[in-house]
């Protein structure tokens, strides 16, 4: 990787983000859609500045590792398994319900069967960044909307890596369903692993150098990439990897110190992230496919709120919050984006169907961060009533 590219890249992401996210706030609008946007004008399919996405969305998938590491520190196990348990059914069944929306979609607009099965499960999925990056801290870490949204994309998170597995399997002639299997005994492994490195060697190694605050900032970094990639070589996921990392020092009085010290380093990389969805955008695509785009995207962001309220109500949680974790879990996930175009790659479906996929996800992406900022309190709400850090 070039090091001008990286400096160049990084120039034009962040020059042109702080221009665009100006102009968003005197327009009231949010940070996310100016990010995005950036991506769009930048890219090939605009004024052509950055031709290859790669270098941004390589450094920007860290930025995921870091939020979901920084999401575990807060979470303590026993109440993130209690939270789980109480949210399995309502993970499944809203997952089936979307599926059977987005096959009958599929079908109604031409797709294959297998083009339509692909479609439908890409749509049950709901974003880890948007839906975490717009709760405010209070709620994400210390109320129940913040354990079952948590809760809710975790399971997905398996539910997708599982389907990838099931797509790469099916595109090879492997034994689709023994890797699935492999990878759910792998979870426990790698949750054992975490916990007894963080008990026995990182925890007594922190309160032995703490105050040394540079030493535990590398340390915790350390910690989190190393079992990310733990996490990715079991077959898992690097985000599931850096997650486990962070719930393994949730219990240690250090993980505040170590929440507050890598935010600003997660906000850098989430920038990067949602520029890349912009430059990955292909406009030349977007005639073809944007009616079936606009009817997958409408069909999630309006059954989203409606299914999760109804699963949620009927498991004791009230009919407001419910409604409201539905809004905020009401588009599609950077794991649609990744399936489509995966899915392409290996000839599961056409290129029509893929980027369907890929426009109805970012369009989910826009209305979806553009409602939940006016309606609910969020970190980046342009109202002073809403703002919530």
């Amino acid at each position: 990787m070039p090091q001008d590219a990286i400096v160049d890249t990084i120039f034009l992401v962040f020059t042109g983000a702080a221009v665009l996210a100006t102009l968003a706030l005197a327009a009231r609008q949010s940070l996310l859609l100016a990010y995005i946007a950036l991506g769009v004008l930048f890219g090939p399919s605009g004024i052509g500045l950055m031709e290859d996405a790669s270098i941004a969305s390589s450094i920007s998938h860290i930025g995921i590792m870091f939020l979901l590491f920084l999401l575990g520190l807060d979470l303590h196990p026993q109440d993130l398994m209690q939270s789980v348990r109480r949210t399995t059914l309502v993970t499944l069944g809203g997952s089936l319900i979307l599926a059977v929306a987005g096959l009958v979609i599929g079908l109604s607009v031409g797709f294959s069967f297998l083009e339509s099965v692909v479609l439908g499960g890409a749509m049950t999925f709901s974003s880890t960044i948007i839906g975490l990056k717009l709760l405010p801290t209070t709620v994400l870490h210390h109320q129940r909307m913040g354990e079952i949204i948590i809760s809710i994309l975790l399971l997905q998170d398996v539910i997708a890596i599982a389907m990838l597995l099931l797509l790469r399997g099916a595109a090879i002639g492997g034994e689709p369903w023994t890797d699935v299997a492999l990878m759910l005994l792998m979870l426990p492994a790698l949750v054992l692993i975490g916990g007894l490195g963080a008990r026995f060697v990182l925890i007594p190694l922190i309160k032995r150098f703490d105050t040394i605050r540079e030493y535990v900032f590398l340390v915790a970094i350390g910690w989190c990439m190393g079992m990310a990639e733990l996490g990715g070589l079991m077959g898992l996921s690097h985000e599931i990897g850096a997650f486990i990392a962070g719930v393994a020092l949730a219990s240690s009085p250090i993980a505040v110190y170590i929440a507050d010290s890598l935010r600003p380093l997660r906000d850098f990389f989430l920038v990067l992230f949602f520029f890349s969805i912009g430059v990955q955008f292909e406009l030349g695509m977007l005639m073809q496919v944007l009616v079936p785009a606009a009817l997958v995207a409408g069909a999630a962001l309006t059954l989203k709120p409606v299914v999760f309220r109804w699963l949620l109500t009927r498991i004791g949680d009230p009919a407001k919050r419910s409604l409201e974790i539905g809004y905020r879990l009401g588009q599609m996930s950077e794991f649609s984006m990744l399936i489509g175009a995966l899915a392409l790659e290996l000839t599961v479906i056409g290129a029509q169907a893929s980027y369907t996929i890929q426009l109805a996800t970012v369009l989910t992406f826009l209305v979806s961060s553009y409602l939940v900022v006016k309606r609910f309190p969020t970190p980046i709400a342009v109202s002073d009533e809403l703002r919530r850090d």
